[in-house]
């Protein structure tokens, strides 16, 4: 006999779970079904919204980021969007005159629209029609020359850019491209195409808010009247409200629930979430006074109906789309929002760091340009990185659109990340231009995007909602690799086929769970510094893609075992929900970030920016790792899983100042940098405009800066004591008096001077004005 049989034992018992594993029926019959049964019962059953929701898309770059091994080959390997000659010539002169005829001050102030020339040009000249095919009248733009054109327009005022890019985004125009019928899209299409048509798109109710699927408007099968003839139709009520260009549209699209009671279409009574195209003049239909969205003056308000009469025909699609309307909704959503929020947002951005970074050359205090303060330094470096990274993200979304993607996490991702980032630069921008930017007038280039910041952060799905029930709450299902395939399989009519689908994809997830959770802890040993990066990638940035890599793994390993211990509960823990989407968008934004790096040449001068940006979102990533174990609710597996993560701690930190100061330094001063990060900005290189002010004084400022350095030098020589002209503001002229200066380079100093008293400048009014026409009326309906 063996003196200790407990080797033996646990060999046999090995045996045997290796048998049961390798035998596929005999592991179904002992393992998979008992889990089988117990996972259908409790599976909660989906609704066909929430069905809809989750199938609707496609899975991208972020299923590579949910998978713990990142292929980096094949993030290179997607193509650089590019515009074509006709593209880049309509962003180099119809958008340039767009521009050049919209003034903000007098848009947001004055006329409370776009002036009648601006919105005659828009539509003359196919903006409103960018996505219509050629075809049909319109100019078939890709995807990221909507973005270009967007992210311009936006430089120069939210009411322009808003006209243009809502036809463009979630409309008629695209839900008739996607699923019109012949007929409608042979009549609408051209229509729009040309401004004929102005469109909008009635969804959200007063009482649903962000939960759209819970609208209350409904419509009833019936028959009645139409153009004087008895059809089958649709009886709809609907009180929408926040409907962009509802004041000013000719015909929108409207969401509704449609029943048919009495069976005139089929059994169904509930049909479900229909689209219909309305007309604005149809009978029936109210098109009620304006909303004032923080004073960007793009056209919103609401539209009522009370049992409005309509044919089937006005269903997008014809009466076969009846009920589909959700997921249409739901397929256009995400390239729609792939591009507006996202490029609008840039374009905001761009133009703050452009216009902040001039004017804190050009203002002094304490006798040195603002720009080189170390606190004010920390608000540029914000600026320029974030701009950076933002930039990045809507050019590599908008180019999965144009790959036929449909990125309904990736879309919320850039949406929410896009418009925070936005919001802290255009924060950052206001504290350094401190009192220009809180005296609103013609010569605040910043203050109404400080006043609009919060209309990009409610609209297409609220900030809140977005990080913490969308972006890991429908990323876990779509883009983990088992995750779906297993709910499926458990709601499988066919039990039998269900049990062989469902082995199948709990194995895997089992495999896949061990894999990460070995990797997790080798990479955290390790530091990440064995990992092997399969694609030719600048060597200064090697270290990014292993420690993404790592990033990746620990995030698969976690959201494992969050899913594991939480169950369907993960959806209703929100915070904790919003932290695991946050370590998903922060890789996101990251490969976004090197991916521009790559394509872009690896321009060395770039390259503070690209890793400032990177290490700033890997230190957040890591954050939001924390969050989730600090707050985890079985406080043993945390601690474990927090070994395996970091078991040495915490390897990140906030981004080098040293870097810092490089990207602020590119912010100040003319450069390829600057022009590469603000390249869609509108310049408009004249005085009486504020940006174009900025832009001279910045050159005016660096011709004169040797020149008052020679003049610093006299002063502190003694040259000027007693002399109460050689303030801050006239020394120059006591310098050119006294011999320190000669007559050539005090033109140089009073050319500067006047540009930055114009920099400076900020605007009075008198007591009472725009008193009398405080209350006027726009015309809006007239106007567009």
């Amino acid at each position: 006999m063996l003196d200790n049989p407990i080797p033996l034992l646990g060999i046999a018992i090995v045996a045997v779970l290796a048998g049961l594993l390798a035998i596929r029926p005999l592991r179904r019959a002992v393992i998979t079904r008992p889990v089988f049964s117990a996972y259908r019962k409790v599976l909660p059953q989906m609704s066909d919204t929430e069905r809809d929701a989750l199938e609707a898309g496609s899975v991208w770059w972020e299923g590579e980021l949910f998978r713990g091994k990142p292929d980096w080959q094949k993030l290179h390997a997607y193509p650089v969007p590019k515009l074509t000659p006709a593209e880049q010539s309509f962003l180099d002169n119809e958008c340039e005159e767009a521009c050049r005829l919209v003034d903000d001050w007098k848009v947001t102030h004055e006329l409370y629209d776009l002036p009648h020339e601006a919105w005659r040009y828009i539509k003359d000249k196919g903006f409103l029609g960018m996505i219509i095919p050629k075809k049909y009248g319109g100019l078939e733009f890709s995807a990221y020359a909507h973005s270009q054109v967007v992210t311009k327009l936006s430089t120069r005022s939210s009411a322009l850019s808003v006209s243009v890019m809502v036809p463009n985004s979630l409309g008629p125009a695209e839900l008739l491209l996607h699923y019109g019928t012949e007929e409608q899209k042979n009549h609408y299409l051209p229509r729009l195409a040309k401004g004929i048509e102005v469109p909008a798109f009635a969804l959200t109710s007063p009482w649903a808010g962000s939960d759209a699927a819970s609208i209350p408007d409904t419509g009833v099968i019936c028959k009645g009247l139409y153009q004087g003839k008895e059809v089958l139709g649709m009886r709809v009520s609907w009180d929408k409200r926040y409907i962009t260009l509802a004041p000013v549209c000719t015909v929108f699209g409207l969401a509704f629930h449609l029943f048919d009671p009495d069976g005139l279409l089929g059994d169904k009574k509930h049909i479900g979430i229909t689209c219909a195209l309305v007309p604005y003049d149809h009978p029936g239909v109210d098109t009620g006074r304006r909303h004032f969205p923080l004073n960007a003056m793009f056209m919103n308000g609401p539209t009522r109906g009370k049992e409005v009469f309509m044919p089937l025909d006005f269903i997008i699609g014809g009466p076969k789309m009846a009920g589909q309307g959700w997921r249409m909704l739901m397929e256009c959503l995400a390239a729609g929002r792939s591009i507006s929020l996202p490029s609008s947002n840039t374009g905001m951005a761009q133009m703050t760091a452009r216009a902040v970074g001039g004017y804190a050359r050009v203002r002094s205090q304490f006798k040195m340009a603002v720009g080189k303060f170390e606190g004010v330094e920390e608000a540029l470096t914000r600026i320029g990185a974030y701009t950076y990274m933002m930039d990045a993200v809507r050019k590599m979304t908008a180019g999965a659109v144009d790959l036929g993607e449909k990125p309904s996490v990736i879309s919320a991702i850039a949406k929410y990340h896009v418009t925070e980032r936005a919001r802290q630069v255009v924060n950052d921008g206001m504290d350094v231009i401190g009192g220009k930017g809180i005296c609103l007038g013609p010569n605040n280039f910043l203050g109404r995007a400080y006043q609009q910041v919060p209309v990009a952060i409610t609209v297409e799905g609220a900030n809140i909602l977005t990080r913490s029930l969308i972006i890991f709450g429908q990323g876990a299902i779509r883009c983990h690799p088992y995750l779906l395939p297993e709910m499926q399989a458990a709601q499988n009519p066919d039990a039998k086929k269900g049990l062989v689908d469902f082995d199948k994809a709990l194995f895997g997830h089992i495999g896949f769970t061990v894999k990460n959770s070995l990797r997790s802890l080798w990479l955290g040993l390790t530091g990440s510094h064995f990992v092997g990066v399969n694609a030719d990638v600048a060597p200064e940035m090697k270290r990014y893609y292993q420690q993404l890599t790592r990033f990746s793994s620990a995030f698969a390993f976690l959201s494992d075992v969050s899913l594991l211990v939480l169950g369907g509960s993960v959806k209703r823990r929100e915070k904790l929900s919003a932290r695991l989407g946050d370590i998903l968008a922060q890789m996101y934004l990251i490969s976004c970030t090197l991916k521009r790096y790559e394509a872009e040449g690896r321009k060395k001068e770039d390259s503070a920016l690209a890793h400032w940006a990177i290490w700033d979102a890997m230190y957040k990533a890591q954050q939001a790792f924390d969050g989730v174990l600090a707050n985890f609710p079985v406080r043993f597996i945390a601690a474990v899983v927090n070994r395996i993560i970091f078991p040495w701690g915490h390897p990140y930190v906030v981004p080098s100042d040293e870097i810092g100061h490089q990207v602020a330094k590119s912010l100040i001063a003319p450069s390829a940098t600057r022009d590469r990060l603000t390249a869609e900005c509108f310049l408009p290189l004249v005085e009486n405009e504020p940006v174009g002010a900025i832009e001279l004084a910045l050159k005016a400022t660096l011709e004169a800066e040797p020149i008052e350095a020679k003049i610093r030098a006299a002063e502190k020589a003694g040259r000027f004591d007693n002399n109460p002209q050689a303030n801050v503001r006239d020394i120059a002229i006591v310098a050119f008096e006294v011999g320190v200066i000669t007559a050539a380079e005090y033109e140089i100093m009073k050319r500067r001077n006047h540009l930055r008293d114009i920099v400076v400048h900020v605007d009075d009014f008198p007591f009472d004005y725009n008193v009398a026409t405080a209350n006027k009326p726009a015309e809006c309906r007239m106007a567009a």
